[in-house]
C-alpha cells in the first residue's frame, strides 16, 4: 500500500514525459537540401559588389554565409574562414558570399551593415537579408532551427552540395577543413 502511490507518481511522470511538446524539435538534418537546385534571392543592398544573381554565377562554386553583428561569437569566429576561403580560391573559381540577417532589437541601418563589414574585413560581396525572406526560403521555411548563420555550398550548376548547419566555421576546425575539401572537390568538377 505505501508503495502504491510513489509508483504510481513514477508512472504518471513517465507517461507525460512521453507526450508531445508545444516547440517541435530542431530539425537539424540538411539532406533533404542537398542535390537541390539553391533558391534564388532579390537581395537589393550589397556591398563591396553590384547586386548578385544567383543564376548570373553559374560555372562557379559559391559559398553563401548568412551571418549577423560582431556580438555573435560564432560569426566572429568564422570570419576569418570565409576570408581565407575567399583568398585562397578566387581565383580558381570560388563566389563567397556573405548574407547579414539583422537580429538587433534596433531598426536595420546600412551604414551600421558597412560598419560590420570592415570590422570582418570582408573584401568578397555582401548582401543584407533585412526581412529574412531569403534566408527562410533556403533554411527555416518549415523547420525549426537552432541556429541561423548557416553555410551552403553550390556547385557550378547551382546544386546545393553541402550545409554546413551553423554555428562556428572557424580556421583549424574539423567543420573548416571538412569545407575547404568539399570546395576542393566543386573546383576540380568540369563546368
Amino acid at each position: 500500500m505505501r508503495w502504491t502511490f510513489p509508483v504510481t507518481l513514477l508512472a504518471a511522470c513517465a507517461g507525460a514525459s512521453a507526450l508531445p511538446t508545444a516547440d517541435p524539435p530542431a530539425t537539424e538534418d540538411p539532406s533533404g537540401l542537398i542535390s537541390q537546385a539553391a533558391p534564388g534571392w532579390k537581395l537589393e543592398h550589397w556591398f563591396n559588389s553590384e547586386p548578385l544573381a544567383l543564376q548570373d554565377l553559374r560555372g562557379k562554386v559559391v559559398l553563401v554565409r548568412w551571418f549577423m553583428a560582431p556580438s555573435c561569437p560564432f560569426c566572429s569566429a568564422t570570419a576569418p574562414a570565409l576570408n581565407r576561403f575567399d583568398e585562397e580560391y578566387r581565383g580558381r573559381g570560388l563566389v563567397v558570399i556573405g548574407v547579414y540577417h539583422h537580429k538587433d532589437p534596433e531598426p536595420l541601418d546600412l551604414e551600421t551593415v558597412r560598419g560590420y563589414v570592415e570590422h570582418y574585413q570582408f573584401r568578397f560581396p555582401v548582401a543584407v537579408d533585412p526581412d529574412w525572406q531569403t534566408l527562410k526560403r533556403w533554411w527555416l521555411d518549415g523547420h525549426e532551427r537552432s541556429r541561423t548563420s548557416v553555410s551552403f555550398l553550390i556547385d557550378r550548376h547551382g546544386v546545393v552540395r553541402h550545409v554546413h548547419l551553423g554555428g562556428k566555421l572557424a580556421p583549424d576546425t574539423e567543420d573548416f577543413r571538412a569545407m575547404r575539401a568539399k570546395i576542393e572537390v566543386l573546383l576540380a568538377e568540369d563546368p
